[in-house]
């Protein structure tokens, strides 16, 4: 694990979305998949637009612009299949543009995976809060390129860890990195974790993570892939039994190739926020 450093954006901070009531500060997070700004509405766009993967093209930013504008009713944003800055982004970073877009004063990434100058894959996060501490996890699998950021918002116990998760396609790799990711989860009090974590909410890895952390789903068979005909339930927010949790749903916007996941939630008010 590695400490990650801090990238503030040029926007100017707003207040957060989240306000301060009874029994503590409301926030409103968001995690979403965003292919790299690829619109994918069809399986057979795999194939058909698996050069975007690779190579630049203009709808990309149109795409972000739109994720952007999702992106800015929310406190805390987690991406998954961000792009860090290589050949096919243009060299944007891909979290920066939509922080800036979206105006959050700050934005962390985390490169997982890169593909000499062609591809930087990577998670981001887009916050209205100033962290105390990130850290970068590089998770287990038999395949190089698989992480974990992790954000700290407050100090020392009475903290609120954020967690964005993009787990492997394997279950084998899939349950070692849960198995880590659970060690991480246990040492905290107050925990957000939301990903793209490939695996349903009735399923063995489900129960496995359960079993092994005080986490919880409170809301089973959110499906959010594929986007056009949404099927399967592979995006989660799990959250602490500290934290209140009043709405959790899918958002129905098929700008990527999965659909976007919110939470409404109330944090203890002994976890103090900076803003």
């Amino acid at each position: 694990m590695s400490a990650a450093s801090r990238k503030p954006s040029q926007a100017e901070r707003p207040e957060p979305v989240g306000k301060a009531g009874a029994g503590g500060h409301r926030l409103k997070v968001l995690s979403f998949n965003i292919q790299t700004g690829i619109s994918t509405s069809r399986y057979r766009h795999y194939l058909l637009h698996s050069w975007k993967h690779v190579l630049p093209h203009p709808n990309r930013f149109r795409n972000l612009d739109r994720i952007a504008e999702i992106a800015a009713e929310y406190d805390i944003v987690g991406l998954q299949e961000a792009d860090a800055g290589s050949l096919r982004s243009g060299f944007v970073n891909l979290t920066e543009y939509v922080a800036q877009k979206a105006g959050f004063p700050f934005w962390y990434d985390q490169t997982n995976r890169r593909i000499g100058r062609i591809a930087r894959h990577a998670i981001g996060v887009l916050s209205r809060f100033e962290c105390s501490e990130i850290i970068e996890h590089r998770l287990p699998g038999p395949i190089p390129g698989r992480g974990a950021l992790s954000l700290r918002f407050g100090q020392r116990r009475e903290s609120l860890l954020v967690m964005i998760l993009h787990l492997a396609l394997g279950r084998r790799a899939r349950l070692a990195q849960l198995d880590y990711v659970a060690d991480v989860v246990n040492a905290e009090q107050h925990v957000i974790l939301m990903g793209d974590l490939n695996f349903p909410s009735r399923s063995p890895e489900m129960e496995f993570f359960i079993n092994r952390t005080l986490l919880s789903e409170p809301i089973h068979d959110l499906h959010t892939f594929p986007s056009w005909r949404p099927n399967r339930n592979i995006d989660h927010i799990l959250v602490s039994p500290t934290l209140r949790v009043e709405r959790a749903r899918v958002l129905d916007h098929p700008i990527s190739d999965h659909l976007p996941i919110c939470m409404e939630l109330v944090v203890p008010e002994s976890v103090r926020l900076p803003g």
